[in-house]
């Protein structure tokens, strides 16, 4: 599984992390206190030291596999079994300080292993831990009582087991959230992308076909030249304007709006514009998709259509954008930006969206419709 950035765990979770592992080292009290009865001094010091690395060992041991789990990374098996078969040794090392006792130290590699291997093989090391006393009880009369550690080894082979699920499913959990929030930062990215692309296309479309328009009228008509230098300004203005709001996020497009300058950028291409005259009302999120769609439709029209007449028709579930010119090309109708982001708005709400040419004549017409039965 692929997964973002690892994101450190606080320091209040290290620490309880930390004291999961070593509140079970107070089970090693039996063996410490044979330790710390034995008359030898050099027995008494073997079996302290050894049970005091046998400890620190444990704690750093399961610290590492747990942040493993924690980075949802499979714990490697030749570094896990070498922390295991050390932990064994230092237990047997100790048997001169600690007697028959030193059995205890199975109970933890028993959990260990079931922490740090895969099932099948933490199975043979618990049945292994279980065997170990039960042969031994029999092979040397004076531990015969240490027979009970097989119920200990059970429980806690069972309890590391549910903490071991239950630290795998935390790391799957947190690598899930990762890539949740490195989707929807990339979503984000991609909106704004998206929005900045129609508003910049349409707007820059217009201020074109209007400066090319003053151009020509500079001489021939001063006055109605300055009018369109005016209005050139106004849409730059708007333009520079609606780019703010949509990197801020507060960006809202309504149909009557697109509609309206969809009026004046096809009176300033000299197309004629066939606009419905009333709307019906809508509900919000249909509304934005259906001026989304006005605006891609028209702002196609103006730069690529050659039309002497435009047509939009909005009814309840479609809008509809369709002229007289020269129709689509192939990838007009399939690989623009401003149709692959009307498409990703449009699934939201379950429409589909089509392009085409007009099936009672030459021309283009995109469509925007819902699913029957929508409200």
């Amino acid at each position: 599984m692929t997964t973002g950035p690892y994101q450190p765990v606080g320091r209040k979770w290290r620490l309880l992390g930390w004291l999961l592992a070593a509140v079970w080292l107070f089970f090693l009290n039996v063996p410490l206190a044979t330790a710390l009865r034995q008359d030898d001094i050099w027995r008494r010091a073997l079996g302290v030291g050894t049970l005091i690395a046998f400890g620190v060992a444990y704690v750093l041991l399961f610290e590492w596999a747990r942040s493993h789990r924690q980075r949802n990374r499979p714990i490697p098996p030749a570094p896990a079994v070498a922390g295991l078969l050390g932990l064994l040794a230092l237990g047997v090392l100790g048997i001169p300080g600690t007697d028959g006792d030193w059995m205890t130290t199975l109970v933890f590699v028993a959990a260990a292993a079931v922490f740090l291997l895969p099932r099948v093989w933490a199975l043979v090391v618990v049945v292994l831990a279980v065997l170990v006393p039960v042969v031994l009880s029999y092979l040397v009369p004076a531990w015969a009582t240490e027979s009970t550690i097989v119920f200990a080894v059970l429980l806690a082979s069972f309890a590391m087991f549910g903490v071991s699920a239950l630290a795998q499913r935390n790391g799957e959990l947190r690598a899930a959230q990762q890539e949740i929030r490195r989707l929807a930062v990339a979503e984000e990215r991609a909106r704004t992308a998206r929005d900045l692309h129609d508003i910049l296309g349409h707007s820059l479309t217009v201020v074109a076909i209007k400066a090319e328009l003053a151009g020509r009228l500079v001489e021939v008509d001063p006055a109605r030249a300055a009018t369109e230098i005016a209005e050139v300004e106004q849409l730059a203005r708007a333009a520079l304007a609606d780019v703010r709001r949509t990197v801020g996020a507060y960006r809202d497009v309504r149909l009557v709006e697109e509609l309206a300058g969809a009026r004046t950028a096809l009176a300033a291409a000299g197309i004629a514009a066939d606009l419905p005259a009333e709307l019906p009302a809508l509900p919000p999120e249909r509304d934005q998709l259906f001026a989304w769609a006005v605006r891609e439709g028209v702002t196609n029209v103006v730069r690529h259509s050659g039309a002497r007449r435009c047509t939009v028709r909005v009814r309840p579930d479609a809008v509809e954008v369709s002229d007289d010119g020269r129709g689509p090309t192939a990838e007009a109708a399939t690989a623009g930006h401003g149709l692959v982001g009307l498409r990703e708005r449009a699934q939201r709400l379950d429409a589909t969206v089509t392009v085409g040419r007009r099936p009672d004549g030459p021309g283009f017409v995109l469509r925007v419709g819902l699913p029957a039965g929508a409200r």
